[in-house]
């Protein structure tokens, strides 16, 4: 698909209210990147990049944010419902998947960045888009080889290949900074980390959640959990949970719009009381934002499960790493 100008008449669609997606739907197909103005998104779209995209709206927070970490700023008109990081982010106007068509005519998009839940989910909005005359890309990497891969793509549509290439660099001389430093440990510890507290799920083996413990120098206790659907999210269940009981030594849970769980919810829990982590409450809940989004707050979460694991190791003096990489944010 070309880079093409925007159009401002609309063919009449109907704009019905389709049902929410289900939390963790699969990521969708393999982004690619075919040349150095050629990337392919998830929904196996072609996109060719005659020239920078210059009016951006972004329908995912984590596209927002990669968005500003590669310099943009003006090149965003448009962000998704409840954006607050970084804090530009709250000044932009608001758009969403639910908006009446003219809202986007009149913004005249040339770029709206989705996710594949909103390609697969609202097929008549994202056609609505490209009669526009928008380019639609839908992204959301999965693991954090695709995160690279992702940043890459982003950084090619809209002319800051080099300033993605910087980032990636960035990131990845962190982690081997913070991995040494995990890895210098000979007893480490072994966590069971949730990710869906209601349906006893954890996270794949090869999510980011899963990198950013494992980067902190915990071991994963569920290695062998298996993928739903492909996705981040990965079964497990109460009885292979208590299997591990007397292993448990930190119980991380995440937290975010579609889990909520607490400490006491956690101890609550029939059963639970046999894990060791439980007795010995080492329960942590920790921010979905910087485990499982991919962007370069997953340092902020590699840090914060280090401060969590191995206090002495991760202590401030750790966080110069991270601003050495220019992170938006240090956990605390």
């Amino acid at each position: 698909m070309a880079h093409k100008p925007l159009f401002l008449m609309l063919t009449l669609l109907i704009w019905p209210a389709w049902p929410s997606a289900a939390f963790a739907d699969a990521a969708g197909g393999r982004l690619a990147i075919r040349n150095s103005h050629t990337v392919v998104d998830q929904a196996g779209r072609s996109i060719v990049v005659s020239k920078p995209f210059e009016r951006i709206i972004s329908l995912y927070g984590a596209h927002t944010e990669n968005l500003f970490s590669l310099g943009l700023t003006d090149e965003i008109i448009g962000v998704s419902p409840h954006e607050d990081f970084p804090l530009q982010a709250a000044s932009k106007p608001v758009f969403s998947y639910h908006d009446d068509p003219e809202k986007f005519i009149a913004a005249r998009p040339d770029l709206v960045l989705v996710r594949p839940m909103i390609d697969r989910g609202y097929p008549k909005f994202v056609s609505m888009l490209e009669q526009t005359g928008a380019t639609v890309v839908s992204l959301q990497p999965a693991t954090v080889d695709e995160m690279y891969t992702y940043w890459e793509i982003l950084g090619i549509l809209t002319g800051k290949r080099d300033q993605a290439v910087s980032l990636i660099n960035r990131f990845k001389s962190v982690v081997s900074d913070l991995k040494e430093l995990a890895d210098a440990r000979f007893n480490k510890k072994r966590v069971y980390f949730e990710a869906v507290h209601s349906k006893m799920k954890t996270f794949a083996p090869d999510s980011m959640a899963i990198f950013a413990l494992e980067a902190a120098g915990g071991i994963n206790i569920a290695g062998d959990a298996e993928s739903v659907r492909n996705t981040n999210i990965a079964y497990y269940g109460k009885e292979r949970i208590l299997s591990h009981a007397s292993e448990i030594d930190v119980f991380l849970a995440q937290y975010g719009a579609m889990n909520r769980p607490t400490v006491s919810m956690i101890k609550a829990e029939p059963g639970f009381q046999v894990i060791k982590a439980v007795m010995h409450n080492q329960i942590y809940i920790i921010e979905e934002q910087i485990v499982s989004r991919p962007t370069m707050r997953l340092l902020d979460g590699i840090y914060r499960i280090g401060r969590i694991l191995y206090p002495d190791d991760f202590d401030n003096k750790t966080a110069v790493l991270l601003r050495r990489a220019k992170v938006l944010k240090i956990a605390n």
